[in-house]
């Protein structure tokens, strides 16, 4: 089965030599959503407005694909500071719920001038 490649100007532009998102037969891949503006800005201020971008910008590669954040089934979070942790999970709701959920790994890593990026896999099958 053929990959399809998913791009959307509704979301931060790839930062690099990668797609924003595959969709390969009934699973979606996303690619790391970092709280980037549709015109490439970086988001600067608080931790909650960079996850709220970061999660915003997933959604949006989600529809290019056809498909919703209710559809994932893994999500990969990556923090600067692990202490934001708490802060995260309230972003998380806002587009997760409280129900239904996919599993998650959330991880501190070294990120560079932002504090919070996301991946995901959604399954689109019946």
């Amino acid at each position: 089965m053929p990959k399809h490649i998913v791009h959307t100007d509704q979301a931060a532009p790839p930062g690099g030599p990668y797609s924003q998102a595959v969709v390969a037969g009934d699973t979606v891949y996303l690619a790391g959503a970092c709280p980037v503006r549709p015109d490439g800005t970086w988001v600067q201020g608080t931790f909650l407005e960079q996850a709220r971008a970061a999660f915003t910008n997933l959604a949006k590669v989600a529809e290019a694909a056809g498909a919703e954040l209710s559809q994932a089934v893994r999500v990969g979070v990556y923090l600067r500071d692990f202490a934001d942790f708490a802060e995260m999970n309230q972003v998380y709701v806002e587009f997760f719920g409280m129900e239904n959920l996919p599993v998650r790994t959330t991880i501190p890593v070294a990120l560079n001038g932002f504090d919070i990026e996301v991946d995901a896999i959604l399954y689109t099958g019946p």
